[in-house]
């Protein structure tokens, strides 16, 4: 197969190739014969359907699958013999001119590191453990999910739930402009300014009060943010908190068939064991990746790879914002250029992990693997379906492979800089980095 490769910039490069003729057409025919021993046409027997009819039926489908997959296949044959290493996808399409079977590849290539010594990095590695402390506060959160309300006669507390009307003065306008707005609000919740909460602590069903309180300049309401007003409160209803005793019939309600503590506080440890140990592998994630950055940050990167990133995370962002109801208008051509700086860190990172791979010949743990695919599926209540699924779904699978993979990486590298452990309390350790 005659192969040229060009530089049409540092990192760019365009590929002319072939496919051939008699391979193609060797490979449609056999798909074609097969197809014909097992197709079932109307009009037809099994297995004695006319070459000609499948190949008007299916020619053109099977021909287009013959020549995608060959066109793969000689790609990757190429840029093994030239010792190119791709970043990112290519963009094969069909050459200029008469020969249908020549095609024009452009790719970007991994840059050049150099030597990736990891032991001149820095890294904190944090470690922690799930004490049973925080599964009495697990079991807590648990009750307060099932928590009832009763309504009470006496002056409202904190953690009480109100049911109130609310109305507002600022200068001239009214909010609502009719009428009052009605809600529940838990005290201490953080639903309203402190202000008006602390108003409503020691308010009774029936009674009212007007506060003057000054709302922030990014309040929700527009038409009250950065304004003094008069804030005018009428309690409906105050109602105290019943939590659900701890027992069998509580426990059974959370899949725990028995009904035994002992076997609830075993559930959720290693419910909190899973967590902490996501929270402790993204924060080593984050550590390592910022040293790599800042290590390599020099190196310039294949720039369609980068934009392709800042593109992806723009509309992940816009679906994100949808998702949680807000209106927000598809994106501009040039929309994704705020998250160029995000994307050229993440395909840096990304590039660095795989070199590393690749330079010291690490390869995916199996039993790291299937450890990992079997804690996702846990978390589901058939979790041999979900086992299943990702074993049929190459894609789904391609996606915990490689997750799997960068996660080893990642170990290798702390585990060979210089490193100190930190320990963390698992509330510590799961709280939002900055």
């Amino acid at each position: 197969m005659q192969v040229s490769v060009e530089s049409t910039g540092n990192l760019e490069r365009r590929m002319t190739f072939q496919v051939p003729a008699d391979r193609l057409e060797s490979d449609v025919g056999g798909r074609l014969r097969e197809m014909a021993r097992t197709a079932r046409i109307k009009g037809f027997r099994p297995g004695k359907v006319p070459a000609s009819v499948i190949k008007q039926r299916f020619g053109a489908q099977v021909r287009a699958e013959v020549l995608d997959g060959l066109l793969r296949e000689q790609f990757d044959g190429a840029i093994r013999a030239n010792e190119l290493r791709v970043a990112g996808s290519p963009r094969i399409e069909p050459a200029e001119g008469d020969d249908e079977l020549a095609f024009v590849a452009s790719f970007e290539v991994v840059p050049d590191f150099g030597d990736i010594d990891v032991s001149k990095l820095t890294v904190v590695r944090h470690t922690g453990e799930v004490t049973d402390e925080d599964i009495d506060r697990m079991i807590d959160n648990l009750r307060q999910q099932r928590r009832s309300w009763s309504a009470v006669t006496r002056p409202a507390a904190e953690g009480d739930a109100l049911d109130i009307e609310t109305w507002s003065q600022a200068g001239d306008e009214r909010l609502p402009a009719e009428g009052a707005e009605k809600g529940t609000l838990v005290i201490g919740s953080g639903a309203m300014l402190p202000a008006l909460e602390e108003a409503l602590v020691g308010m009774s069903a029936g009674e009212e009060k007007t506060v003057d309180v000054e709302f922030p300049a990014d309040w929700r309401v527009p038409q009250l943010a950065g304004k003094k007003a008069q804030a005018h409160l009428k309690v409906e209803r105050v109602s105290e908190e019943i939590l659900p005793e701890v027992d069998a019939d509580f426990i059974r309600s959370f899949g725990v068939k028995k009904g035994e503590l002992e076997q609830f506080r075993t559930e959720i440890r290693t419910n909190l064991e899973r967590e902490l140990k996501g929270a402790l592998m993204n924060r080593l994630r984050r550590e390592v990746g910022e040293q790599l950055v800042a290590t390599w940050e020099h190196v310039e990167l294949p720039p369609r790879l980068v934009e392709n990133e800042a593109r992806a995370l723009a509309q992940d962002a816009v679906e994100q914002s949808r998702r949680q109801g807000r209106q927000v208008p598809d994106l501009p051509e040039d929309g994704h250029k705020q998250f160029m700086e995000v994307a050229r860190r993440r395909v840096l990172m990304g590039l660095l992990v795989g070199e590393v791979a690749r330079t010291n010949q690490l390869m995916l743990d199996p039993k790291r693997l299937n450890e990992t695919l079997r804690l996702i599926a846990s978390t589901y209540e058939e979790p041999e379906q979900v086992i299943e699924l990702y074993r049929n779904d190459p894609q789904l699978m391609s996606g915990l492979q490689n997750r799997v993979m960068e996660e080893q990486v990642i170990d290798w590298i702390a585990e060979r800089a210089q490193h100190t452990d930190e320990k963390l309390t698992f509330q510590e350790a799961i709280a939002p980095q900055a």
